[in-house]
């Protein structure tokens, strides 16, 4: 398997609150952590900093290789709620920082397994060689209105208040968090995104590009499609490849 991830200011930003990173277990397992911070340039890039670094070294310490899923579940589980009052108490500390969150998608692989936890309106998409479907469901307003009927998926893509989140990490003392689990081999492909590519890029033009496009390429191409298309929030994604280096 291969990991790797991307983040990118945009064209209109001022600073980058995304934040992402990925690793490697001993045993070839690897993980990914996606977040997009909110708050102010400070709040924002502070919350998606430590969520990450919180998650990453939790992750880092506690994975054993001997882990059945239940076990893995629990470790991913605890290292976000970790993050989250972490992320919460600093807020509270801080003045500077009041009302800081972020979004955040973590995902792990092993043992032919995808685990992927995640709150907020981050995405996680899966490739299985020939299709692709979103296995996050926003935590979102429009998310919402289209569950109600309200909208629709296309609606949603340009509603002004596509950026109001529902959930978050950090921001409430107890977060919940939602939590997929799919079969993943060689062909499969996840791709993790904060919201500044998801809102220019459809389902088609993704499959297109993971079709046309590996390793870091990938990562380079999408963000840039994002740009072109306006690039007007920050761009991150991360990427989890099933096939050999």
């Amino acid at each position: 398997m291969r990991v790797y991830c991307k983040s990118d200011i945009g064209l209109m930003r001022n600073s980058n609150q995304d934040y992402c990173k990925t690793g490697v277990f001993p045993d070839g397992s690897v993980w990914a952590v996606v977040c997009d911070g909110m708050g102010g340039a400070n709040g924002g890039s502070t919350a998606s900093s430590v969520a990450v670094e919180t998650i990453g070294l939790d992750l880092a310490e506690g994975y054993q290789s001997e882990f059945g899923e239940e076990e893995l579940h629990t470790l991913i589980s605890q290292a976000i709620e970790h993050a989250n009052k972490t992320v919460y108490e600093t807020a509270l500390n801080v003045a500077s920082l009041y009302g800081m969150g972020t979004t955040v998608v973590c995902a792990v692989v092993k043992d032919g397994r995808a685990h992927i936890l995640h709150a907020g309106d981050s995405r996680a998409y899966f490739y299985n060689g020939s299709d692709l479907m979103q296995i996050t469901k926003d935590h979102s307003m429009v998310q919402e209105l289209v569950d109600a009927g309200q909208l629709t998926r296309e609606e949603a893509r340009n509603h002004p208040n596509r950026n109001i989140i529902t959930r978050a990490l950090g921001t409430e003392p107890e977060l919940r968090i939602d939590y997929n689990v799919i079969d993943f081999d060689e062909k499969s492909i996840l791709v993790i995104c904060t919201d500044g590519l998801s809102n220019y890029i459809t389902e088609e033009s993704l499959l297109g590009f993971i079709k046309n496009n590996s390793g870091p390429a990938l990562t380079d191409k999408l963000i840039q499609s994002a740009k072109d298309l306006g690039g007007s929030d920050n761009i991150t994604v991360a990427v989890i490849d099933g096939s050999a280096a």
